[in-house]
């Protein structure tokens, strides 16, 4: 389903140790809602979207962008497209095929802590309402 979508680079923000030709795939924890495992693997063509995601994916250890390729079909992503920013500003996408790591960026914008904690404030509000559900 990739008429028309984004040609990219793409990226995925995660705090996984990962190498070039590694594949991400589905069936994971959500980073926003671990109760849910995914049926999809989530990217962005828009590096800060991707830097983002590595923020606020769970773990100690230190958020990290790669630069990937879709192995398959891809669709844009329902949970902010169109409920949240018709038409895709935001430029995410997911894909039930495994999306390839070729590289990674080493120097990407960073949240302030600051700003960092408003994201989580928000996603804990997000999560305690029912209707902050993820379509997966």
């Amino acid at each position: 389903m990739n008429d028309a979508l984004d040609r990219g680079p793409f990226f995925h923000g995660t705090k996984a140790d990962l190498r070039p030709g590694d594949l991400l795939t589905a069936g994971f924890r959500s980073n926003y809602r671990p109760e849910v495992v995914m049926n999809h693997v989530y990217f962005t063509a828009i590096v800060d979207g991707a830097g983002l995601a590595a923020e606020l994916a769970a773990g100690d250890v230190a958020p990290r962008v790669f630069i990937v390729e879709p192995t398959g079909a891809f669709e844009d992503d329902p949970n902010v497209t169109d409920k949240k920013f018709p038409g895709n500003p935001t430029r995410s996408f997911r894909s039930s095929e495994p999306l390839k790591v070729v590289g990674e960026v080493a120097d990407w914008p960073r949240l302030t802590p600051e700003a960092l904690q408003a994201w989580r404030d928000r996603l804990a509000a997000i999560a305690a309402d029912e209707r902050g559900e993820i379509i997966n």
